[in-house]
This record gives C-alpha cells, structure tokens and sequence, in this order.
C-alpha cells in the first residue's frame, strides 16, 4: 500500500541521499547500482527507527540516460529497498510528454517510487508556462496514478509561478531548493503548510535548516552515512552547533564537488570512492557520458578531502 501524503512528507523531512549510479566501458553497471543502494539502506543511522530516503538524480547522471535505463534504474533500486524506505524518482521534464510516459512506466513497477523529483526545466520558456503545465501534467498523472510531486526550483524568476503550483496543486507536495539559502524562507512563507520546503543543494544544509527548510539532499551519502545523517539528526534536535561541525568535515569535498558550476559533481564522488577502498560500495570506472575522470591534480585534493571520514563510512 503506498504511503500516506503526511507519512511522506514526515519521511522526506530527512536527507534524500543520491548514490551515483556506476559505469563500466561506458554502460551502467547495474550490479554496481544495487551494491550502492544495498549500502544506503544496511547503513541508515537516522535515529528514531526513521526511513533511508533514497533518489536517482542529476548526481547520478540521470539526465544522460535512455528512458528505458531510467525506468530499470528505479526497478533495480525499489527491489534492493523494498518497503523499508522512500524512494524517488527524478525525472526531467523535456520532453514533457516523454516525462510522463516515464510516471506511467515507473508507476507500473512492482516497487514503483513513492514521490516524484521534476527536475530543472531547459530550454525556452515561460514561467507562466511552467504553472499551467505542471499543474495539468500534476493532475493527469496523479489522478491516473497516485504519483506524488517534488519541484525543483533553479529558476528565480519562477519563484511566483513555483508557489503558485505548490499552493493551487494538490500533488505536487513540496519544493526542493537549488539556488541559495535567501530562497527558503520566502517559500516556507509563500506556501505555508500546503507544501514542504527542503534543501537541495548538498549537506551544508543548517543555514537553511534555521531558515525553515525540512531535509537536505546528499550526494555524498554513499561514501560516508554517517555524516549526511548525522547532520539531520542533529537539525531535527535543534543543535545546528553539532550539525556544523559535521558540514566541516565533508566541506572540503563538497567545495571540489560545486566548484566551477558543478563541474566535479559526479566525478568527484567516483573518485573519493575509489580513493576510499571501500569494498561496501560500486565507484565503476567513470566512464558515464560527459563526465570524465578528474585531473590528477584535483585527485590530490579529494584524497585530502576524504582524510578522516572512514569513521563515517
């Protein structure tokens, strides 16, 4: 039985960790994406019994695979975690029709997602385009399916057109940030409690925890759990002096990861992991599409970076 919007939405107040999905000669190693999934969830040190919130992502490369890769992906992902945790799909929504078709196919699975990500929208539009759209391709497929909708905000000039969907639809049930802290106070304002508001861009995440947003999103999880749920469970008690001091030793990988426009997002991940020599979790071989492997010089500073962190593996 799916979960409840309000159990959801109590789950997703929790990191969304975003393993990256492995490659070997090019080709998604799906053997090497379960191992990773396996790791998220035999290492979920959330506290109070709470669920491991698993996604497929931008991190993970999501944009650059087949629909159908996609759609296996989640297949591959929903069987490792069965009902023990919350997984979401991110799905990007051009061609909006494609998208779709990608709510349908994952909906149809035996494990389908509890909650769909919309990714960032490219190309020319108008944001007054992006309320009539998602509100329509919202009720469509939510009556259709049950499906559950996430916004990914990355646009300020959206900013009216994003709350307005968020207070107007009754599927889509929150909004992930991904342009700065100043953004989540106004959204935590803007739509009240018709949506969640939660932090999009990495594990320096308690300013905007102070500012009102639920959660955060790791793209590290998968090298060290112990510091993305650390941090969570430090927000949720209230102790943002404990939960910086975790953000302060992931800062130096996270600083490689965002430098240069996200450059290093992927790479930087593959390339802490296989520094690590942990035998737990897939790195591949980093031969995704448009993310080769780093220079040696930026190996030397992730090695740097990671120093310290196997305690947290």
């Amino acid at each position: 039985m799916p979960l409840s919007t309000a159990t959801l939405l109590e789950s997703l107040n929790a990191p969304t960790t975003i393993p990256i999905v492995p490659y070997r000669n090019g080709a998604i190693d799906f053997d090497g994406h379960a191992k990773n999934i396996g790791y998220l969830m035999h290492n979920n040190r959330l506290d109070q019994g709470r669920r491991r919130v698993i996604s497929v992502a931008g991190t993970s490369l999501i944009n650059h695979m087949e629909p159908e890769e996609q759609t296996q992906i989640f297949d591959v992902a929903g069987q490792v975690m069965g009902k023990d945790g919350v997984l979401m799909s991110a799905i990007a929504p051009n061609p909006i029709g494609t998208a779709g078709k990608l709510v349908a196919a994952q909906s149809r699975l035996q494990r389908p997602p509890d909650v769909f990500l919309i990714m960032p929208l490219t190309g020319t539009y108008d944001a007054n385009g992006v309320y009539t759209t998602f509100m329509e391709f919202g009720k469509r497929y939510g009556e259709e399916y049950g499906a559950r909708f996430l916004y990914y905000f990355r646009m300020e000039r959206d900013r009216e057109a994003v709350m307005r969907l968020l207070n107007d639809s009754p599927h889509f049930i929150g909004v992930k940030i991904g342009t700065s802290e100043a953004d989540v106070k106004p959204f935590v304002d803007g739509v009240g409690n018709n949506a969640m508001v939660i932090w999009g861009i990495g594990d320096r995440s308690t300013r905007a925890a102070e500012a009102g947003a639920k959660g955060h999103t790791s793209g590290t999880a998968v090298l060290c759990t112990g510091i993305c749920d650390g941090i969570n469970n430090a927000q949720r008690r209230g102790d943002y002096e404990a939960a910086r001091q975790l953000e302060a030793k992931i800062n130096a990988l996270e600083e490689i990861r965002f430098m240069n426009g996200r450059v290093y997002n992927y790479s930087a991940v593959v390339e802490a992991m296989r520094q690590s020599g942990f035998r737990d979790i897939e790195a591949g071989d980093c031969s995704g599409p448009f993310n080769p492997p780093v220079s040696s010089e930026v190996a030397a500073r992730i090695g740097k970076a990671i120093e310290g962190l196997a305690e947290y593996h």
